[in-house]
């Protein structure tokens, strides 16, 4: 029976990770790219002066909501979805991507970021105008919402769009259990048995009450705890990412002609077919960056949706910023960690270490930091990890909200938080390959939601610049729901 539920799961998983669903990745991010005119290059200044700029100048962006409004702030939202972001991907993903696509593959984990930032930013917009209230005052929104009143309000679409919103609600689901619970707690487990002798069971009990405090909290206490732990744990690796940076920065050039060269090898590192260089390079490099910073999967958008923000194209801005930061700085500092210390030949693209995924990552760092480095590597997956169990555990809460209704979703926590000891203490090579295909198969129905409605974040994003930046005195396309918003309660029932 298991070996049948793995070759169905390994030919579905061929199909969704491979040229179809990186094709349509990549199709989906340069088209958004194109109807927004390449926002994200046009308006690199104001996107950065309005989230990370504005930290420091606004107070509206951090400033708390009161206990009676179950909205979070800007902040906070950008914070939960890095923290489901930021997670393992960075570390044992980059590993992974240098492994088995050699170093071009890093060129092509940016190709896949830069365009994954209007993927992001068209899912944020799209999440703050078609979200919804529900009955305790939390915001509702993500692809779900609007497969089933964006895509379902074209005619003759009503159907589709409520049966394609079911799907990426199940599929999310699914997936929240895999890749955004049991298998992040397997690495922590893991990772702190290695380093520090702690036995998976202790780290499993740990984790569970830790986790429980958090998550049964709901959505205001998982943000209050990730405005915190995300920036503490990205500091803290960013620190030590540029501690090994610094110390081998004479090798930058070569480090970076390595990853230019890698991008377009015709042979891979191992020799073989001409042409399969190339095609491992984009292949992993793809896979990995979209898996790292999960733009076009249609997760992030629903804390992003939680904001107290009004405006589309703000909370659009945020999700630009969130891939910005998960890929091109987290995970090149990662990248250059591991081709700058001896671990990678960068002449050939040989792997000299015989380590992999955190092993690989631990044995970069303990170059500089010495036996420390590991250790180090294991705290820093120990934070990163767990903080995508937060993001996640919010993400499957919103999925589980949509199928069967608010009132019941103390029960997918408690299962939730009950399956964190399991994760610590089993093998999980089936369970992670299961929930890298749901997690995979949530883009299908996203990027048909996100495509299908590429001119309505056109036309948002062109009213945002008329009046943001070109100061015409024009009416703002705030929500088509926004009457319904401040009058009605929601949204919550079972679909």
């Amino acid at each position: 029976m298991i070996e049948t539920i793995t070759k169905i799961n390994s030919s579905v998983n061929g199909v969704v990770w491979g040229t179809f669903g990186i094709a349509l990745l990549f199709i989906a991010g340069l088209l958004m790219t194109l109807v927004n005119k390449g926002f994200q290059f046009t308006h690199f200044g104001h996107w950065i002066k309005k989230t990370i700029g504005a930290i420091f100048k606004d107070k509206k962006i951090t400033a708390h909501t009161g206990k009676e409004n179950k909205a979070i702030s800007q902040f906070q939202s950008l914070c939960t979805a890095l923290a489901a972001t930021i997670g393992t991907g960075n570390i044992v993903g980059v590993a992974t991507a240098i492994i088995l696509g050699g170093p071009g593959a890093i060129f092509w984990m940016w190709i896949m970021a830069i365009f994954g930032m209007m993927t992001n930013y068209s899912e944020n917009v799209l999440g703050i105008y078609f979200r919804r209230k529900g009955a305790n005052g939390e915001w509702h929104g993500g692809a779900m919402y609007y497969l089933k009143d964006g895509l379902g309000g074209y005619k003759g679409m009503k159907s589709l769009g409520r049966i394609l919103a079911v799907l990426f609600s199940f599929f999310c689901l699914i997936a929240s259990f895999g890749i955004g619970n049991m298998s992040q707690v397997n690495s922590i487990a893991g990772n702190m048995e290695v380093a520090f002798n702690i036995p998976t069971w202790v780290s499993g009990i740990g984790l569970v009450i830790i986790a429980s405090i958090v998550i049964l909290g709901g959505l205001k206490r998982v943000a209050a705890v990730t405005e915190k732990l995300v920036p503490f744990m990205a500091i803290i690796y960013i620190i030590g990412a540029l501690v090994i940076f610094f110390t081998h920065i004479t090798s930058v050039p070569v480090v970076f002609a390595s990853i230019f060269k890698g991008a377009f090898a015709a042979k891979s590192a191992a020799g073989g077919v001409v042409g399969y260089g190339l095609q491992k390079a984009i292949t992993w490099g793809f896979k990995r960056g979209a898996f790292s910073n999960e733009a076009g999967l249609g997760s992030s958008v629903m804390v992003h949706s939680s904001s107290n923000v009004k405006e589309p194209v703000q909370q659009g801005m945020w999700g630009i910023f969130e891939v910005f930061a998960d890929t091109i700085i987290v995970c090149t500092l990662t990248a250059f960690a591991i081709l700058s210390t001896g671990v990678v030949d960068l002449e050939t693209g040989h792997m000299i270490s015989q380590n992999a995924g955190s092993g690989l990552v631990g044995e970069a760092f303990a170059t500089v930091f010495g036996g420390f480095g590991p250790k180090f590597i294991a705290i820093a997956i120990l934070l990163f990890a767990f903080s995508t169990v937060l993001g996640w555990s919010h993400y499957g809460a919103t999925a589980w909200q949509y199928l069967f209704g608010e009132k019941t979703q103390i029960i997918y926590k408690i299962v939730f938080v009950v399956m964190i000891f399991f994760g610590s203490t089993m093998s999980l090579s089936l369970a992670w390959d299961l929930s890298d295909t749901f997690n995979g198969l949530m883009m299908i129905p996203n990027l048909i939601g996100v495509i299908s409605l590429s001119p309505l974040v056109a036309k948002i994003t062109k009213n945002y610049i008329d009046r943001e930046i070109h100061k015409k005195d024009i009416e703002p396309m705030i929500s088509h729901f926004s009457e319904y918003q401040e009058s009605k309660e929601d949204s919550g029932e079972a679909v």
